[in-house]
């Protein structure tokens, strides 16, 4: 008779014998997607697919159905002016609650636009869009803002149809070359171009109190442009908006 202990023995020898000729199930090889190029034809969701697997990418865009890559960017006629657009909305955001900024953060519209403006300004919770369970930007922001040197032509061009198709309410370029700033508003699914006040400044529709001194920004003056918009801030009009959307 064996003893307890040499059964043991047994039954774990006989296991491990039996797992040395299962078969192994076969290895299932990861593939990556295919690195994004300029001028590829996608979906947005294979954009994404491939933007996502690609963390050393900063910005591509999707319009159309094209992709189009960032180019360098350069601190006069790029990284300067979109540092004070960033200011001056955070300024107005920091005294408007149910609003959310967002900087270079890319906004899903359809199955073929996916842009990815310099910055954008949105109503939160209850405005044209949201922030969905992927972190991205989904459906239109009140406001879009780009800063555009070298690209003007798409700036101006299939990206402003883009955000018009998508029913964005405003659309803000600031052509730096140019030194030129246009504002657009939806009017009847077109956008038509702001016409600036006798002092140079433009303000938003969609956001009472957001006042743009144009003088101001095209000579880079940070302080006159804050100064400006501080005192809108203090206004009738924005008090009430923020009060609106302080209850919604």
């Amino acid at each position: 008779m064996t003893s307890l202990c040499e059964d043991a023995s047994l039954s774990v020898m006989i296991t491990a014998r039996r797992a040395m000729h299962r078969p192994r199930p076969p290895r299932v090889a990861v593939v990556a997607p295919p690195p994004l190029q300029s001028g590829d034809k996608l979906t947005a969701s294979e954009f994404l697919r491939r933007f996502d697997a690609m963390p050393e990418l900063k910005k591509a865009e999707l319009i159309n159905g094209i992709v189009y890559m960032a180019s360098p960017v350069r601190a006069k006629q790029h990284g300067t002016p979109d540092s004070i657009v960033q200011v001056w909305l955070g300024t107005y955001y920091a005294h408007t609650p149910g609003t959310r900024i967002a900087a270079n953060s890319t906004v899903r519209f359809d199955a073929d636009n996916v842009p990815q403006p310099d910055a954008l300004l949105m109503i939160e919770p209850g405005g044209g869009a949201s922030i969905g369970k992927d972190g991205y930007v989904h459906g239109a922001p009140e406001l879009v803002v780009e800063i555009a040197a070298s690209s003007v032509s798409l700036d101006l061009h299939e990206k402003q149809d883009a955000y018009r198709r998508a029913g964005v309410l405003e659309y803000l370029v600031w052509r730096t070359e140019d030194q030129e700033v246009d504002w657009f508003v939806l009017e009847d699914e077109k956008f038509v171009r702001l016409t600036p006040a006798k002092n140079g400044t433009l303000e938003s529709r969609a956001f009472p109190g957001l006042v743009l001194d144009v003088p101001a920004v095209l000579r880079e003056d940070a302080g006159a442009l804050l100064a400006r918009l501080n005192k809108s801030l203090g206004k009738p009009a924005h008090k009430n908006f923020a009060a609106r959307l302080k209850k919604e």
